[in-house]
């Protein structure tokens, strides 16, 4: 395998800042949960289409049957992710809907295990751990069952299972397919995935706010091309769950933005809880590393 340009633990830690946008962006976005995701690929597909049809055309024309499959079916599992996150978000509290989602590396490591027989060292377990209890924790205060609150913890649920198909599955392809190709065909899948979802539910395409296509705009730039584009690239060369545990770190930026942002004080419990998780990333991706 080729040695990165960029290290790869260092360019995680700037996809987790894009990706901390990501909330903003789209509580910011007076649309449908299907429309914002519809809008985020289909601009990010648009963003990477040139540079795919000219320098990684015959990349892209040489992918195997399979390989388009495989990628196509983590579109799919990308565009339900967002869907179901983004509509959580309508009716649950986002503490509690990211707490939900945040259990995704249960699936990654467990996952991780059962197809690449990738093994995490004790240490690194315990780095996960704590960094799934600062989770907890930061969500305790205002995680809900019952009435809508439970059906916003169920989608969130879904979606953590959702975006660790999505990870796996390009741990896979990662390692013989180039970024651009690889991305350009999931996302494009994902769009197309929900702008069918978006017709047959019978959704508007248009018209919306224009502060609302600034926001679509952003969240393919900003979260998507500098966020889990920065993912996609970053697992030809670590494990799938270095990068599902490190996106632990999304709500802890979301926290600190939204101070900025909304000027909402974060509570003790949250304060606690994102130290637990810069902490356990910490303890976590240093035992991935020393591995690796």
């Amino acid at each position: 395998m080729e040695r990165p340009f960029v290290n790869p633990y260092l360019a995680i830690l700037v996809g987790v800042m894009g990706a901390a946008f990501s909330s903003i962006f789209t509580k910011l976005a007076a649309a449908p949960p299907m429309i914002i995701a519809f809008y985020r690929l289909g601009f990010t597909v648009l963003m990477i289409a040139p540079a795919v049809l000219t320098r990684e055309r015959e990349e892209l024309r040489s992918m195997g049957r399979r390989d388009i499959l495989l990628a196509c079916l983590s579109g799919v599992l990308l565009a339900l992710h967002f869907t179901a996150w983004i509509a959580s978000l309508e009716y649950t509290s986002i503490a509690s809907s990211t707490v939900l989602v945040a259990m995704q590396p249960l699936f990654t490591v467990l996952g991780g295990y059962l197809l690449y027989r990738e093994k995490i060292a004790l240490p690194g377990l315990a780095g996960a751990a704590l960094a799934l209890l600062g989770s907890v924790v930061v969500g305790v205060g205002d995680f809900q069952i019952g009435g809508r609150a439970f059906w916003g913890d169920i989608l969130a649920f879904a979606g953590a299972i959702f975006v660790a198909g999505y990870v796996l599955i390009g741990r896979g392809l990662r390692h013989r397919l180039s970024l651009l190709p690889y991305i350009f065909v999931v996302y494009g899948a994902s769009a197309v995935t929900l702008l069918a979802g978006a017709l047959l539910a019978g959704v508007p395409l248009f018209p919306y706010p224009p502060a609302t296509w600034l926001w679509f705009f952003l969240l393919a730039l900003v979260s998507t091309i500098f966020g889990h584009t920065i993912f996609n690239w970053a697992l030809r060369y670590v494990k799938a769950a270095v990068v599902s545990v490190s996106l632990l770190g999304e709500p802890v930026g979301a926290t600190i933005l939204g101070y900025f942002i909304f000027h909402q004080v974060p509570s003790f419990l949250q304060l606690a809880g994102g130290l637990a998780i810069i902490a356990g990333l910490a303890i976590f991706i240093r035992a991935a590393g020393r591995q690796e």
